[in-house]
Order: C-alpha cells, then structure tokens, then sequence
C-alpha cells in the first residue's frame, strides 16, 4: 500500500506538470501549485492522487501494525502516521483555492502532513531498535524523519521571513520535505512484503519503549 500510494503520487505530479500553464518550476513552484485549477488543467488528477495517496497511507498504516513489536514507540508512530495520512486527504480535498477557515485550512492540513510524516517515522525508527526485521531500515527511517523535520523547518522559515514574502527556491525545499517521506513510502513498502508478523518468543520481550 505504501509503495504503490507513493508511486502513483509521483507518476501524477510528473504528468501534472507536462500540462501546468506558463511552464512549471520545481524550485519555485510549490507542489501544491499542481492542485490550483487557475494554472493546472490537470488539477483533478493531483487532488485526487494525493487523496489516494493518504487513504493507501492509511489501510496500509492499519496493515503495518503486525510488523512491529506492541511497544509505546510503535503504537505513537503509527497513530502519528494514520494522523498524516488524513492530512493527505485535507490536502487533496482542500486544494490551494480552498477558502475555508480564511484560505488557510491547505496550510493547516499541509502542515499536518508533513509534520507528522516526520514524527511518524522518527518514533518509528526507535521501534525497531532490537527487532531483527527491521535492520538496515531503522538509521535510514530516523534519518528520513529528521531530513523531513529540518527541511519543514527551512521551509517555514522561507514561507514566514520578516519581510512577510516566500523566497524563490521554497519549491525546492518544499520537495526536500516531501522526498524522504515519500521514497520511504516506497522502499519500506517493499520490505513489508516479506517481513514476518511479530512473534515475542522470536524476537524477544516486549519493551516498553
């Protein structure tokens, strides 16, 4: 689920760019241009690829839970991660033309996304420790949440500079974020295929961490 969400989001947002108007920029526009009907004839396709991309999220969020040891870790990262994925939905469903809340529920629900995509794979990371399935995926997982993390972080210092006007490669960053998120999505996904459910007796004790 998480491979193939990722995968159909991407294959989107590369078609939705061929048909954007005047061109499309990935250091200067941000993603979420490709949803904005003013510009992108094929606004459609990305609301409702990124729709999809968070309803795959979720089932596959459900569908994960075997794959990790019943720690506090895990159970905080998976809710953190099924919490992102609705955020996709608000993102999908609450393009940049959405008026609601004052036209600020897209940055709202964006934020969500990402913030939480972040934290998500961060607590994941510390659920792994100790658990044999995961080796080789825990460093790259902990490290993709904190790209994510510094990048969202670079991104609203952009956004929200103190002259009140975004800087020209937001766009840039804005696909730093999104990028580990996103290709975790798809490497991950493939590994789930051939992980074992959890099994205390193989894999040890349940921690608490």
């Amino acid at each position: 689920m998480f491979a193939f969400g990722s995968l159909q989001f991407v294959v989107a947002m590369i078609y939705v760019q061929t048909q954007y108007l005047g061109g499309y920029s990935d250091v200067a526009n941000q993603i979420s241009d490709l949803g904005n009907f003013h510009n992108s004839p094929a606004y459609r396709v990305f609301n409702g690829s990124i729709i999809l991309l968070g309803l795959l999220g979720l089932l596959g969020t459900l569908l994960v839970r075997s794959a990790f040891a019943r720690r506090r870790s895990s159970r905080i990262g998976l809710t953190i991660l099924a919490i992102a994925n609705l955020g996709a939905i608000g993102v999908g469903l609450f393009p940049e033309t959405a008026t609601q809340l004052g036209g600020h529920v897209h940055g709202l629900v964006s934020l969500v996304t990402f913030l939480g995509s972040a934290f998500a794979l961060v607590f994941l990371a510390i659920a792994m420790v100790r658990d044999t399935r995961w080796e080789g995926f825990r460093g790259y997982t902990g490290l993709s949440g904190l790209v994510t993390l510094f990048a969202l972080i670079a991104f609203l210092a952009i956004e929200y500079n103190s002259s009140g006007a975004g800087l020209g490669d937001a766009g840039l960053v804005e696909r730093i974020i999104a990028a580990p998120i996103l290709l975790w999505g798809i490497v991950a996904g493939l590994h789930l295929v051939r992980l074992p459910t959890y099994s205390p007796g193989r894999f040890g004790s349940r921690p608490a961490s």
